[in-house]
């Protein structure tokens, strides 16, 4: 208990640390080595993107009395969840654990796609006109909120241990800034890498204008969920400096002020994206 008290203490700054650290890393990264020429000035889309993550952070925390590794903690001491009922090595139950998680946010990530209304939520991550680091932290809030709803489900039900929750979180935060940063990997490199992780070049197809392409590589960390369940795309057709990033809707500059991003979820129709939905308009 020791241990996982002094866990739930450090996760604050270490979380912070982190996120900072890796931000400023491959905002440099951008800098140095750029995948795509960007148009739109970093000035609009990083205040409005950045202060986004400043919103979503009040509201989760005034929503939530319990974060994911906090109530891992209770469920401990409480005995909930499977990893609190059978006997599993420590170690066992962290790996499988974050795995388990890693799969959860993946078909999290495809309900998103597939169900028009959360998929209005979602398609302001879409929204951004560039692909960078900030991309990765565009969320909406009220999808925040439900995300984070179903991660304290699964711990419930899975009685993980602290450290593994804290892994992922701190995983999962540094694998989106990483997989959506407009760097130049090596092709060797992004090949054998894209094997253990989502690479930029994996998962900027995802991030498309064309729909066969958005609803494509979902994976945020690992990535073999994509190609074990049939939802992986090698490349974009327009190729990576081709493409265009967006969706149909909310192309102006104007969509990517704060403002305009919180209310995208109301306005305007949500066809087009959801899986299997434009076919079955057409019938």
């Amino acid at each position: 208990m020791p241990m996982t008290e002094s866990i739930l203490a450090a996760e604050p700054q270490l979380r912070l640390a982190v996120f900072l650290g890796v931000l400023v890393v491959m905002a440099s990264w951008e800098l140095a080595a750029p995948r795509r020429r960007q148009e739109i000035p970093r000035l609009i889309r990083w205040t409005n993107n950045l202060a986004l993550v400043v919103v979503d952070t009040i509201l989760l925390r005034l929503s939530f009395p319990i974060l994911a590794v906090g109530l891992a903690v209770m469920a401990e001491s409480q005995g909930w969840g499977l990893f609190n009922i059978i006997d599993v090595p420590g170690w066992g139950a962290i790996l499988v654990s974050v795995i388990v998680f890693d799969l959860v946010i993946y078909l999290q990530h495809v309900m998103f796609h597939a169900v028009p209304a959360l998929w209005r939520l979602h398609r302001m991550h879409h929204a951004d006109l560039e692909f960078d680091v900030t991309t990765g932290l565009r969320f909406h809030p009220v999808e925040i909120l439900l995300s984070m709803g179903i991660k304290l489900a699964v711990v419930v039900a899975l009685g993980p241990p602290a450290v593994a929750v804290l892994i992922f979180e701190v995983l999962l935060n540094a694998t989106a800034m990483f997989n959506h940063s407009n760097i130049r990997l090596p092709t060797l490199v992004d090949r054998v890498l894209r094997l253990i992780v989502v690479t930029p070049d994996m998962h900027r197809v995802h991030h498309s204008i064309r729909p066969e392409e958005t609803n494509s590589n979902f994976g945020f960390n690992l990535p073999w969920w994509d190609r074990l369940l049939g939802t992986y795309k090698a490349q974009p057709a327009a190729g990576h400096e081709g493409m265009s990033i967006g969706i149909e809707q909310f192309r102006t500059r104007r969509e990517l002020w704060l403002d305009r991003m919180l209310v995208q979820p109301v306005k305007g129709p949500a066809s087009g994206y959801p899986i299997n939905r434009e076919t079955e308009e057409k019938l």
